[in-house]
């Protein structure tokens, strides 16, 4: 059996597209951000009920599961998506799990500051004595740019992208592949896929494909808007290192080569670009950021 599980954070859409691909059994975080409906899981069969905070409740939850597809948590401070992350694995192998497939962050993400929690999970699964394991390094999603380069009211796009650009990835192409990769993990095991996007969309092209204007602020006015929207306080820096990244050209795929058209098993990616658009004219600005 293979069970999917998503830690909190702003993964549930994420694992929601692996679970309608294929039967995968769901078990559900009891504790998500504020604000935050669980109306993924609503309808799904073999949904349970479990708490990273508790960890007790965790080896239950996994039981009779050969294969775990663990989603990963971006929603908190690192020792907060560590601790989750650690106990959830620990469950893992006490109650028998053999396979844990990991969707972690690309390679060329280091230089991200929610970096260092997916890192911590890659070596913790190399560590492990009863583990195999898969790591899928996802590419940022291009739905994320309705979040972070979606225009203003005055058709103006102003986050600070600068000349850089971003191989984002759909949602989807990253979930077919998670879903393929869960139901057949032997012939995954011990590998590490990166899977970014093969176009690099920059600032520019997000707004010729809108009829919008690119008029990129700084990173310091585009911090202090976000502080002052409410966010939590390490989304702040998350969100300044995201922008950073890609203007200076750390996100844009040559830094790393690219398996995502391989384990597509031959299908076209999706456009990213064409998927950026279609949710930005659905209203679709995501919080989510990478699978």
């Amino acid at each position: 059996m293979v069970s999917a599980i998503s830690t909190p954070g702003g993964k549930h859409a994420a694992g929601h597209r692996c679970l309608r691909r294929s039967r995968l059994t769901r078990r559900r975080p009891a504790r998500r951000p504020r604000g935050r409906r669980p109306r993924h899981a609503r309808g799904l069969p073999g949904t349970r009920r479990l708490d990273f905070d508790a960890p007790g409740t965790l080896p239950e939850a996994f039981a009779g599961a050969d294969t775990l597809l663990l989603i990963s948590a971006g929603y908190g401070e690192d020792d907060t998506v560590v601790a989750r992350h650690g106990a959830a694995l620990s469950a893992a192998e006490r109650a028998g799990v053999r396979h844990v497939v990991y969707t972690s962050l690309s390679g060329d993400g280091d230089h991200l500051t929610y970096a260092l929690a997916h890192r911590w999970t890659e070596r913790r699964l190399r560590s492990s004595a009863t583990l195999d394991w898969t790591i899928l390094r996802n590419g940022l999603y291009a739905e994320f740019l309705t979040w972070i380069a979606a225009p203003d009211a005055d058709g103006r796009i102003t986050g600070p992208l600068g000349g850089g650009r971003l191989a984002a990835v759909a949602r989807e192409d990253l979930a077919d592949i998670a879903v393929s990769v869960a139901t057949d993990p032997a012939a995954h095991r011990n590998r590490v896929y990166e899977l970014v996007g093969e176009r690099a969309l920059g600032g520019a092209d997000l707004a010729a494909a809108l009829g919008a204007t690119y008029a990129p602020g700084t990173l310091a006015d585009a911090r202090a808007a976000f502080a002052a929207s409410g966010a939590a306080p390490f989304q702040v820096p998350m969100l300044a290192s995201t922008y950073s990244a890609i203007a200076h050209g750390f996100l844009d795929g040559t830094g790393v080569e690219s398996d995502l058209r391989t384990l597509l098993d031959g299908r076209e990616p999706l456009d990213a670009l064409d998927v950026f658009v279609k949710a930005v004219r659905a209203g679709d600005a995501s919080g989510d950021i990478a699978a």
